[in-house]
């Protein structure tokens, strides 16, 4: 059975998935101009090599895109998801003793994920763990944001989170959330090992009942100007230290 597609737009998602031998594309929308400058950029690669190309305008392209607001860059890709391993997959076939998985709970805000998905790739975490229900998987500002990083870092959609975490405490994982509530420090943990971070929704938190699963619960300090920060930029501080931890 022939898979759905969808469009991805933007110079940096674009390049990434025709650089990925998983991704299957199946046509590319985009101006001269464009082509001509990501093939000068890349000319020791043959980016379009057995891909349908069609040239468009600049306004043709804003309306194949539609009204997301999502800046293509002259570039739009129309593609199938990628092959997918579950979690229980993934852990069977990774031995090794650290391992670094996000958990989201909640967290809906396509433009919040693809930057959250940024940070993952940018730090070396191993996957991000979402909810399928509420995960947008087709959306053109969650690759936009995500800047190519979708196609370097395995996506784990599950039914749900709190049964997630139970199962991978099995695995010895620790579990550690994040609340702005929590009194300890996160640069004070030990993070070598297998571990899970978990963050909640920014309206919300992470849920009473999901955070009973956790071993931890961290906050990240800062100054007392500001009460709290985006999601996505909480990700990248604690994933950027344990980063620097690991190295």
């Amino acid at each position: 059975m022939k898979k759905t597609t969808f469009l991805i737009v933007g110079k940096h998602a674009v390049l990434e998935a025709l650089k990925n031998p998983s991704r299957k594309i199946e046509r590319i929308f985009v101006t001269e101009d464009a082509q001509k400058k990501l093939n000068r950029e890349n000319q020791n690669l043959n980016l379009f090599k057995k891909i349908s190309v069609f040239y468009k305008s600049k306004r043709e392209l804003d309306n194949l895109c539609g009204r997301d607001e999502t800046a293509h860059q002259g570039l739009v890709a129309e593609v199938e998801q990628l092959e997918e391993i579950t979690l229980k997959e993934f852990i069977i076939d990774n031995k090794t003793n650290n391992l670094n998985f996000i958990a989201l709970e909640e967290v809906t805000d396509p433009r919040n994920i693809g930057s959250i998905i940024r940070s993952a790739v940018a730090f070396n975490i191993n996957g991000i763990i979402v909810k399928e229900r509420s995960f947008p998987s087709k959306s053109k500002l969650l690759y936009k944001s995500a800047s190519g990083g979708v196609e370097h870092i395995k996506i784990f959609k599950v039914s749900n989170i709190k049964t997630t975490l139970k199962y991978l405490k099995t695995k010895d994982f620790w579990i550690s959330a994040f609340d702005v509530s929590a009194k300890k420090d996160f640069t004070k943990n030990n993070w070598k090992g297998k571990n899970v971070l978990l963050f909640g929704s920014e309206g919300f938190g992470i849920k009473a009942k999901t955070l009973e699963n956790a071993d931890f619960t961290f906050r990240v300090n800062m100054n007392t100007n500001i009460e709290s920060l985006n999601i996505s930029n909480t990700v990248s501080v604690v994933c950027h230290h344990i980063f620097q931890t690991l190295k």
